[in-house]
């Protein structure tokens, strides 16, 4: 029996599927983000409106987009990671904090020494973007959540722009517990004056290599971030440790 030949339109269906992979797969359209309009992709990827309707078809069967009624089609994780366990275990146990730094260390460190040598002039635009938002928002009085997810957006810009997307979306599939990891940071150490202090310079050294190539410096200062805000939270849990034993003996219960 001969293979089935493919007809014109499906190769094109399947042409316009491809493409749009493609700008999820390099970080153009990212997870959780609504596709720009009909109108717009069939202007930007150059094929018919059937055409569009039918990768887009093809997209949805494969569950790398969604459809939500009245919200229109957005990107889904494509490279979903089974988080809830990991989720519920930062949550129940705070201890795993420790181990998400760990990690974040090795991959931020690595995607930094990336970006230095990848990175595009139009990467390091967003990199600066991000981190003067970041900046500015330190000059207001903005809550911690805020700081967080500027934090967050800026460390993720410079994993972008290692062009390593597999690296991108492995960090981006624990966006939950990379949040909370940052949020404990900002939580704890951003009230600390030489904590924060030390947080900002940190940042700054990481920016400066990273736009200046240097990426044996932006390796280095990545990871020196990354392991200094893990043994500083490291450090206030075992002061706060120390001072509920020396409540409790205060109290009379030991």
């Amino acid at each position: 029996m001969e293979p089935e030949v493919a007809s014109p339109g499906q190769q094109i269906a399947d042409s316009v599927a491809a493409r749009i992979e493609r700008l999820i797969m390099d970080g153009v359209l990212k997870a959780g983000q609504v596709l720009p309009s009909e109108r717009r992709l069939t202007e930007k990827l150059n094929v018919s409106r059937s055409a569009l309707r039918e990768g887009l078809r093809i997209l949805r069967a494969r569950g790398i987009i969604h459809t939500a009624q009245g919200k229109g089609s957005f990107v889904a994780p494509i490279s979903q990671v089974d988080a809830g366990p990991l989720v519920h275990l930062f949550h129940s146990q705070p201890r795993t904090l420790y181990d998400l730094l760990e990690v974040r260390a090795l991959l931020e460190g690595e995607a930094a020494r990336l970006a230095a040598i990848r990175g595009t002039d139009a990467d390091f635009i967003l990199i600066r973007r991000r981190y003067q938002a970041m900046v500015d928002a330190q000059a207001r009085d903005t809550d911690a959540a805020t700081h967080a997810h500027l934090d967050h957006a800026f460390h993720l810009a410079v994993c972008e722009a290692s062009h390593n997307p597999v690296l991108t979306h492995t960090l981006q599939s624990l966006t939950d517990l990379m949040l909370g990891s940052v949020f404990a940071c900002v939580n704890n150490l951003y009230h600390r004056q030489p904590h924060k202090q030390q947080i900002d310079r940190q940042h700054e050294a990481v920016y400066d290599a990273v736009i200046a190539r240097l990426p044996d410096e932006a390796h280095q200062a990545a990871t020196a971030h990354v392991n200094s805000v893990r043994q500083s939270l490291r450090e206030i849990e075992q002061e706060e440790q120390r001072l509920v034993r020396a409540t409790l003996r205060l109290e009379g219960w030991t």
